[in-house]
């Protein structure tokens, strides 16, 4: 709030100043005066002022010695230079250093508030920024890895003891396992949580492209560079850089990040200074590397630079106690985010998605759910809600399993259910049972202990049960 966000006024003219923080005040803002560059540094010491409004010229200490000073003491102070026009390369010159702004008097009164308000909002966008940060690394522990597959819990448990290393890490697993969840989490419970963490899909950027979306680029360096760039190598500076899909990394390019990856250092493309750079790497990938290394698609002395660490993050249809978890996660999510009210899964529905084999894995799941959840017309998830190609897949499975059965098994698993459902109708009383059925009730005596559905109290059923 702007209440909360404290002004340094800081000029030799006594009437500049009152209208100012006159003009300031109005605005929301507290005020803080001072009529030199001395007495502005003080206050800059003392009162630890959000923004700096402060004239170039005055005696004694000039406004540009005391921003100088000021940037020193905290290099993300807001300072805002006011300037005469003779004092104008002046003024360009202390925006080099790092000044946030300047205003050329005679000033319009409009546009010293339009210039604060962006320090203002420049400030609350950091302070989120860092809030969300902070957030970001709380919304990672480990046990917001949705699952109960003691596989995966492993997986958890060794990521832990890797994540405050610096060491590479590789993640293996299918396309859409959620190697990129794991590497999120590996930089967000790392001392680097409060850098960036930058991703690249090796798959998804043109080969040509790949070198300059890696170390950027000079100004010229070709056809189209018309402005310098920086590269992800550059922005990851600090924190962490996840390479997905390293497998599709062309040859020509793993051999300019094996020399990053051995030296941290590197130049842009079309030019000749060299940049050094403190990133931890992890890469994932759904290809097995050590057959392409026999089939010389990818460099044995990169893989062995990053194979230090790997991971490797079973399908879903491995961890099937997953999918009933991951599914309701996803209707929460969906619901919210599609605004309906939807309660849960029908039986059949849930058991249609719990045979499916999911070879799409995790994200697979989350569009089918998403899906069921645009689709549905009441407060349940039904099959009907479901892809087609989901249900078709389990029922051609169910087709197929019937198939393998005798004829005897499945009529001996039709009888049965009937039996349990009518049973269960009748509250266990095997006499309207069985006249429901249309069978005596020894019959029936007889089907509940071949079957082995009776409760041990008719071990002989012609002779005990009559």
């Amino acid at each position: 709030m702007k209440a909360d966000y404290q002004i340094l006024i800081v000029d030799d003219d006594e009437s500049i100043r009152r209208m100012l923080s006159a003009v300031l005040e109005r605005e929301g803002f507290q005020t803080v005066t001072a009529r030199d560059g001395e007495e502005g540094l003080a206050l800059f010491r003392s009162s630890s002022p959000d923004i700096v409004l402060m004239d170039i010229r005055m005696p004694g200490l000039s406004g540009i010695e005391a921003m100088s000073a000021m940037l020193a003491l905290r290099p993300g102070a807001a300072v805002i230079l006011m300037t005469a026009y003779a004092d104008l390369d002046t003024a360009v010159q202390a925006i080099k250093k790092g000044v946030f702004d300047f205003v050329i008097k005679p000033f319009d009164l409009a546009e010293i508030g339009l210039l604060v308000n962006r320090a203002y909002q420049m400030r609350e966008m950091r302070r989120e920024i860092g809030i969300l940060q902070l957030e970001l690394s709380g919304s990672f522990p480990y046990n917001r890895i949705i699952t109960s597959d003691p596989a995966m819990q492993a997986l958890c448990e060794s990521s832990i003891r890797i994540a405050p290393s610096n060491a590479t890490v590789v993640i293996y697993g299918e396309s859409g396992v959620g190697k990129e969840l794991l590497a999120s989490s590996l930089h967000y419970n790392s001392p680097r949580a409060q850098r960036a963490f930058v991703k690249v899909n090796c798959g998804a950027i043109p080969e040509g492209l790949l070198e300059s979306e890696f170390f950027g680029h000079e100004k010229g360096a070709f056809t189209g560079a018309v402005a310098r760039r920086t590269g992800r190598f550059e922005h990851a500076d600090g924190g962490t850089l996840f390479l997905d899909e390293i497998g599709e990394l062309p040859l020509s390019l793993q051999v300019k990040l094996l020399r990053v990856i051995q030296d941290r250092e590197f130049e842009r493309v079309g030019g000749d200074k060299t940049l050094r750079v403190d990133v931890r790497l992890v890469v994932a990938t759904n290809r097995n590397l050590e057959e392409m290394i026999a089939n010389g698609t990818f460099r044995s002395d990169l893989y062995y630079r990053l194979n230090v660490i790997n991971l490797s993050v079973p399908p879903l249809r491995q961890r099937p106690t997953d999918i009933p978890l991951l599914a309701s996660h996803f209707l929460h999510k969906f619901t919210v985010e599609h605004g309906r009210e939807i309660d849960g899964f029908d039986d059949h529905a849930l058991a249609i998605m719990q045979r499916y084999s999911w070879p799409g894995n995790v994200r697979e799941l989350a569009n089918a759910v998403e899906r069921a959840v645009v689709m549905s017309s009441g407060n349940m998830i039904f099959a009907e809600d479901l892809p087609v190609p989901i249900v078709h897949a389990t029922r051609h499975s169910a087709v197929e399993e019937s198939e393998q059965k005798s004829l005897k098994e499945l009529v001996r698993g039709f009888e049965t259910r009937i039996i349990m459902q009518t049973l269960e109708k009748n509250e266990g009383n095997r006499s309207r049972t069985a006249t429901e059925l249309g069978i005596s009730r020894r019959a029936l005596l007889y089907k509940l202990h071949e079957f082995n559905l009776d409760d041990g109290e008719c071990a002989d059923p012609v002779a005990a049960c009559e």
